[in-house]
């Protein structure tokens, strides 16, 4: 059981005072989708990351912001992996110039007021392996630390851990204090009764968070490729459907695991079905004891989509990561988007995560319906697993210096 996170907040400080004339180093959270030519596709994240500097300069501060873009090569320089289109695009949202800083590790010239980017913080050697060299150099920049990335939370590089630890102040911003809060509230203090829904191609991926969930939950809906897994240990037939026969032993415990505690795991009742897995297969329902030797299971039914319809109605706190079926093609997407309209006509508190799961709240247009929509994808997972995320632990530890 997590308990309330106990750091220190960039909003605080802001209200203190304790930011005027300070130079304050951001860690934002920009690794935004690119096109060929390198023009940002969708800016949500760039967006998300502008309330922490605009608290700063509110504060009185000189801004320094990262961020890491892509996989370069550690300690080299690429354009096509520059933050260069960020800074145009963040410029244009805090109507301010944003100047680009590529070589920063030895001093940054910014005055109170001022907004700069500092290049692409995967082309220092040793960002990745938390170097203490580097985050040392980094920590000497400025007075202010402030991660505002969760998305990078659960690992331990040199602009997300150890900067934080040689820092005179390390905060968290008021993004990653969004992601804790709506978190830990729906983890650790849960409006009943409690539904998680998890899907995915794999459950291998998702064992440690399907274990933790169903020790929790009051009902546990499971999609995609793992529900395969489920119908295979439930003994029904999935044809040539995804699935990892080396976990159905896992399965029949999480469901054994649920049936002890009284909670459930309801399985399919029907599916949609294709002979293969492509855009113009055509798609056929049918009784999950119908499915044939080739047949692929790529979605849930109607009569299923309507079942877990009424189940979200009746939950208080629901928690969503991954699709139910492959909505990427339509006619294997009403289960997705039957889910997805459920919670949100839902009363409860809804809370989702992971990239398949933003897609599809973005295809079914319900964003503004969730409860609260987490950032993170690998966080997000760690956190349900009932992890400590090395970013956030590191700001705990220094909430008293």
């Amino acid at each position: 059981m997590q308990s309330e996170p106990s750091y220190k907040r960039l909003t605080d400080l802001v209200d203190k005072g304790e930011l005027q004339g300070k130079r304050v180093f951001i860690r934002s959270d920009l690794n935004v989708p690119r096109d060929a030519e390198g023009n940002i596709t969708e800016d949500t994240r760039i967006r998300a990351s502008i309330p922490a500097i605009r608290d700063a300069l509110k504060g009185g501060a000189a801004v320094m912001v990262t961020s890491h873009l892509g996989r370069p090569k550690e300690g080299e320089f690429t354009p096509e992996e520059s933050l260069a289109p960020v800074a145009k695009r963040m410029s244009e949202l805090l109507g301010q110039p944003v100047e680009l800083k590529r070589d920063w590790i030895d001093g940054v010239d910014v005055q109170p007021g001022q907004v700069v980017l500092l290049e692409n913080a995967r082309f220092n050697k040793g960002e990745k392996k938390n170097s203490d060299e580097l985050a040392k150099k980094m920590a000497a920049l400025c007075d202010v630390y402030v991660n505002d990335a969760f998305g990078t939370a659960h690992r331990a590089e040199a602009t997300t851990y150890g900067i934080a630890r040689y820092a005179p102040v390390a905060c968290a911003g008021p993004l990653l204090a969004a992601e804790l809060d709506a978190l830990t509230r729906a983890m650790t203090n849960p409006y009943r009764p409690m539904m998680a829904i998890v899907g995915g191609s794999k459950v291998s991926g998702k064992l440690e968070v399907l274990r933790k969930l169903a020790d929790k939950v009051d009902s546990l809906i499971v999609g995609g490729g793992i529900a395969n897994t489920f119908l295979l240990a439930a003994g029904y037939p999935v044809g040539k459907s995804l699935i990892e026969e080396d976990l159905v032993e896992e399965a029949k415990s999480i469901m054994a695991m649920m049936k002890y505690r009284k909670a459930s795991v309801p399985l399919p009742v029907d599916v949609v079905c294709a002979k293969e897995f492509a855009a113009s297969a055509p798609a056929t329902v049918k009784k999950v004891s119908d499915v044939k030797p080739d047949d692929m299971i790529l979605d849930i039914g109607p009569e299923t989509a309507k079942l877990y319809a009424s189940l979200i109605a009746k939950a208080g706190t629901v928690i969503w990561n991954g699709p139910v079926g492959v909505f990427e093609f339509d006619q294997f997407g009403g289960g997705t988007k039957a889910v997805a309209e459920a919670i949100a006509h839902s009363r409860a508190f809804s809370l989702a995560g992971g990239g398949d799961t933003l897609a599809a709240i973005a295809k079914y247009g319900i964003a503004d319906k969730i409860g609260y929509i987490s950032t993170g994808g690998g966080a997000f997972l760690e956190f349900l697993e009932g992890k400590t995320l090395p970013a956030v632990d590191i700001l705990m530890q220094r909430a008293n210096h």
